[in-house]
This record gives structure tokens, sequence and C-alpha cells, in this order.
């Protein structure tokens, strides 16, 4: 497998939530007596960084459509780290529903289980020598694999 443009948008994708989820998440506490709802500045915060993690989540689930591998184990190419597509997607609308009902609680439940699986648990499951971008970063940080 080669860095095909696909990939460069997906890996950016990945990388840019990867760093964007944890604004998001850090600036939805905040709050303020004195000052009106919505008009918080952390509030602002937490809404741009959400639009702009969604986003970058929804690149990233559609991009790995058409990111297929043949060398693992798979169907058409598709293997079993695919799965987090519709979970990605499922998530986003279970969240986004819960926001519009009011149900914070299970929004940020949502949102956060999102972030820890689909960037942290999937992004270190990349970083397995079999994959693409373990080869890319442990064979040149190591010359051997």
């Amino acid at each position: 497998m080669v860095m095909s443009p696909v990939i460069a948008i997906h890996l950016s994708a990945t990388l840019a939530a990867l760093l964007v989820g944890p604004v998001a998440l850090w600036a939805r506490r905040g709050h303020s007596a004195s000052a009106p709802a919505g008009l918080h500045p952390r509030v602002r915060l937490h809404r741009a960084a959400g639009y702009a993690w969604v986003t970058l989540m929804l690149i990233a689930a559609f991009s790995a459509l058409f990111i297929r591998d043949f060398n693992l184990p798979n169907v058409w190419g598709y293997t079993p780290i695919h799965l987090l597509i519709p979970v990605t997607l499922g998530s986003l609308v279970v969240a986004f529903r819960a926001l519009h009902r009011g149900d914070i609680r299970r929004h940020r439940l949502w949102m956060t289980s999102l972030y820890i699986s689909a960037c942290l648990v999937a992004g270190a499951f990349t970083l397995l020598p079999s994959r693409y971008l373990g080869r890319l970063v442990w064979g040149e940080m190591l010359g051997w694999i």
C-alpha cells in the first residue's frame, strides 16, 4: 500500500480530529452564572471545535470507504477496522439526536466515547507494525521493519 490521495485525506482528517477533539471536550465545561447561556467564550469554543471535529470525523469515515487492504483478513478489501465506519456514523446520529432532545448528558457520553474509541483506540491499532501507518512510523524510526 502506498500513500494515495485518499489515504492522505484520511490521515490528515484523523490526525486533525485527534488534536481538535480534546479542545471540544475541554471547552464543554465552560459555563458562567454571570454570562447568558450560549454567550460564554468556552461555549462558543466548544461549538466551533465540536463542529470542526464532527466534520473531520465525517471526512475520516467516508474516506475510509475508499481505503481497502487485501493483505489483511478482509471481505472485498474491507478489514475489521472498517466496522468503525458505521459505528462512527451511528454514534454521531445518536449524539446529535440526544442534543436535539436536550439530553446533554447522553450527548456528552456518546461524543466522549466516540473520541476514545475512534480516535484513541483505533489510532493505537493503526500503529501496529502490520498496518500501513505502523510500518511507516516504526520502519522509519527503527529501520528494521
